[in-house]
């Protein structure tokens, strides 16, 4: 059926319930000419006559009356979910799915949640946890959460944390059994606790920089992990040195547990960032939820 079909339909419907030409222009904002050649043009295609018009009156036919009993409740129960659909766009409901990084979805996305949905019973909100670049346009995400330097040009992004920091951490077991590095290079003569992400094709290189000076090393070691926590209680057990976000070890080594190297070769980097492909028709839920993580510092 065409979309004229449907246009014919609906007008069909209200004019065999108004049982006038008059009237049902008036509600259609439609013109009288316009309106009856509609009604010619259904009954033409139809084969059959739907109104009986006279000059003072309009009412349907038998086939007529038929029609209408089929036709008039789908339009009234669709035009009753057209004005359910308004909660979409006037209060935060449904859902939206994010893709993210284990360590954004933890530190930047969890506490968030946290604040946001008690208040927001009809918002759902899924957290997939993806180390790759994913086409979120592909995958039928609303938004994904990546560092800066990783947004794609045509993306909008939106800033939700603070520049980050890597550090370089061994316990001291470990370092009493091994010189601590005192530049990249010295990782090499070292036990690393190597990290694999699909973002970099394999095993992750650590990444440094001092003064302009950018240095990538590919260590070695016997542990590959592709998760925060297990590279974090592998250092803690002195199993080897681990490359981790500063955030994430800052505990371990203000109590001892965990001994900070290379400090100077670990410079502030760009922190996180919503990124999603449009400004135009977002929902009041996804308005909510990337209000909600804006970074204002």
């Amino acid at each position: 059926m065409t979309a004229d079909s449907y246009d014919q339909l609906a007008i069909f419907s209200v004019v065999a319930q108004e049982r006038s030409f008059t009237h049902a222009a008036a509600k259609l904002g439609m013109s009288q000419p316009a309106l009856s050649r509609a009604m010619r043009q259904l009954e033409e295609r139809l084969g059959v006559r739907l109104l009986a018009r006279t000059t003072r009156s309009v009412s349907p036919t038998e086939a007529g009356e038929h029609l209408l009993r089929v036709v008039a409740p789908r339009f009234e129960e669709i035009n009753t979910e057209l004005g359910l659909l308004s909660k979409f766009r006037d209060r935060p409901a449904g859902k939206l799915r994010i893709t993210a990084g284990e360590h954004s979805a933890i530190t930047i996305l969890q506490p968030v949640l946290t604040k946001l949905l008690p208040d927001n019973p009809d918002l759902n909100i899924e957290i997939i946890v993806d180390y790759g670049l994913t086409d979120i346009v592909a995958e039928g995400y609303d938004a994904g959460v990546r560092l800066g330097e990783q947004v794609a040009k045509d993306m909008i992004a939106v800033r939700i944390g603070p520049d980050m920091r890597m550090a370089v951490v061994g316990s001291p077991e470990y370092f009493s059994r091994h010189p601590k590095p005192k530049l990249p290079r010295d990782l090499m003569q070292h036990n690393c606790i190597n990290i694999r992400l699909p973002t970099y094709g394999g095993i992750f290189p650590w990444e440094f920089e001092k003064e302009g000076q950018e240095l990538k090393v590919r260590v070695e070691g016997q542990l590959v992990f592709n998760n925060i926590a297990m590279r974090l209680q592998a250092a803690l057990k002195g199993l080897g040195l681990a490359y981790m976000p500063e955030d994430q070890v800052q505990p371990y080594v203000a109590e001892g547990r965990l001994i900070h190297v290379l400090a100077d070769w670990c410079e502030p980097f760009s922190g996180y960032h919503l990124y999603y492909p449009s400004r135009h028709q977002t929902s009041p839920a996804f308005t909510l939820f990337r209000d909600a993580l804006r970074y204002s510092g």
